[in-house]
């Protein structure tokens, strides 16, 4: 402001400078016999001019200072607006840790509490022996929520008491008798309910002496040494069984959670633990004929050895940075979050998302960077966009104005599943704000509409077959009861474009996992278009997990 100040003085003093450069003028001029007249009136109206354009640009510059300084205060009331926000966040923030620290405290306490009394579980499920008297089963449990912590003193109690199922009691027998073969039998029978089955499973293993050792015989057959891997994801029946040997993996794990350490331990037994080992060992090797690409995120190889690993707690025995390698094998299988917390492989996501993305699977990177809250290190909306970019150049043909019309469909197939695949995407996470669907669901519309007048035209074109004659000449013998071929596990898709999701997506929080050998491999007779996994899900090809 003194600055100011004194440049305003200094302008102010400029008329009465000149006025006494005129004077000094005029008498110049009288001691000149030449008048100068026209001379001073050109150095008048120069110095006039001057101090005009002084004024106007003293005048701009104050202007810019007043509007410098607005800014400065707007600027100043919205950083103060932003540190309140983030203020308010932290307290936010610091209120829900506090709630989760005094929930799990809580959790602690019930467990404890739980584990030195036995006998006051609530719901009730077994009574402890009180005077040499049998237990007995009170209450059966709706769900598997309410089965209550069994304690290794009541285990052998609760395996000599009445289990009940409430859709299946053949399962329980099953289990008591230890058929494995079996049980693989009646879940291929029962295939059609197997949300049900995945439910009571881990009921009815309460009734087998051993239910670690049966899990593992039902792995028996896994691997058939007479089918080769390419033969091997053609074979229906191996399917059938290698889905059946995970659901079993996972009930025995979904068992052990209800379970305290003791009981754990006489479940799982060093002797159940090495034989586990060994089949692990067996089948590690055997993963080594796979790529990063098996079976597109979906291998049922590389889950069952994961889920081995886990159920039975013994992925120490195997290296990290290898069982890390497998889960881009594993990306779309629902269970691939939890796979991942029980191996203790979270600190290695960032690298597994990198393959994904290197190898084009954007949509299944994006889903573990929400699992593992990696949005920030993995931007999911860019990461979309991306994957739309690749796909589309991917499924574009070199000379797409020459393209046949076979070619032109798979290309416009593609880009439409790579579209649908993005829009699940977005709805699973909730991205509509961060990323527009209306320019993709137009160009879905417009696809679709391309695809059925094709299909109309081409339906149209087709020559009419002629009537046959009366009296049948001219036509071959008539064949009845010709079956179709049957493809019961439709062939996935190729890398690009990945599927779309077939329900709401949604990585399950984190759970502990334990886990299972093989028995004969019973005949599973899947009916056609069946695609029911052996983990209770069912799945149209898109993220499988």
């Amino acid at each position: 402001m003194e600055d100011t100040q004194s440049v305003a003085t200094l302008m102010d003093s400029t008329t009465s400078k000149i006025q006494q450069l005129q004077k000094a003028f005029a008498e110049l001029e009288s001691h000149r016999a030449v008048t100068l007249n026209l001379q001073w009136k050109q150095l008048e109206e120069h110095f006039n001019g001057l101090q005009k354009s002084l004024k106007r640009r003293f005048t701009e510059l104050e202007d810019q200072e007043k509007e410098f300084e607005t800014k400065i205060v707007q600027s100043t009331e919205i950083l103060e607006k932003r540190q309140a926000a983030v203020i308010a966040k932290e307290q936010a923030s610091l209120q829900r840790l506090q709630e989760k620290r005094d929930a799990a405290v809580s959790a602690i306490s019930i467990a404890l509490e739980k584990h030195r009394n036995p006998c006051s579980v609530e719901p009730t499920v077994i009574n402890c022996v009180v005077e040499d008297e049998p237990s007995v089963l009170e209450e059966k449990p709706d769900n598997l929520t309410e089965i209550g912590l069994v304690t290794g003193d009541t285990w052998k109690s609760f395996q000599d008491s009445v289990v009940e199922v409430k859709s299946y009691p053949e399962l329980v027998n099953l289990c008591r008798n230890m058929d494995s073969e079996g049980l693989h039998k009646f879940i291929s029978d029962n295939r059609k309910n197997l949300a049900a089955l995945r439910e009571e499973i881990p009921l009815a293993l309460r009734a087998s002496t051993n239910p670690a050792s049966l899990v593992l015989d039902s792995l028996h057959g896994f691997y058939n040494s007479d089918v080769s891997i390419s033969d091997a994801k053609k074979d229906a029946n191996l399917l059938g069984l290698r889905r059946t040997c995970i659901m079993l993996l996972e009930c025995l794990s979904t068992l052990l959670n209800t379970l305290d350490t003791d009981s754990i331990s006489s479940i799982i037994s060093e002797n159940t633990r090495g034989r586990a080992k060994a089949i692990a060992e067996e089948w590690n090797p055997k993963l080594d004929e796979l790529d990063v690409d098996a079976n597109n995120g979906n291998s049922l190889e590389a889950h069952a050895f994961l889920q081995l690993l886990a159920t039975f707690s013994i992925s120490s025995n195997f290296n990290q940075e290898n069982l890390s390698k497998l889960i881009p094998m594993v990306s779309r299988r629902r269970q691939t979050a939890d796979l991942c917390r029980s191996l203790g492989l979270s600190d290695r996501m960032p690298g597994v998302i990198d393959v994904l993305i290197n190898n084009g699977r954007h949509i299944d990177a994006v889903n573990l960077a929400f699992a593992f809250e990696l949005t920030e290190q993995f931007p999911p909306v860019s990461l979309l966009k991306s994957y739309l970019n690749e796909a589309s150049k991917a499924s574009t043909p070199s000379n797409s104005g020459n393209a046949s019309p076979t070619v032109q469909n798979d290309v416009n197939e593609k880009e439409l599943s790579a579209l649908k695949a993005v829009l699940k995407c977005i709805e699973d996470h909730k991205l509509e704000e961060q990323y527009l669907v209306d320019p993709l669901q137009k160009r879905v519309h417009q696809l679709e509409k391309a695809k059925a007048d094709k299909k109309k035209a081409t339906e149209v074109a087709k020559p009419q077959s002629k009537r046959p004659r009366p009296n049948g000449v001219g036509n071959g013998p008539r064949v009845n009861n010709v079956v179709p071929e049957k493809n019961f596990y439709p062939r996935m898709t190729d890398r690009y474009p990945q599927p779309v999701y077939d329900g709401p997506y949604a990585y399950p929080g984190p759970t502990n996992t334990h886990v299972p050998s093989f028995i004969g491999a019973p005949a599973y007779n899947f009916s056609p278009g069946h695609d029911f996994f052996g983990n209770g899900y069912h799945y149209q090809a898109p993220y499988l997990h």
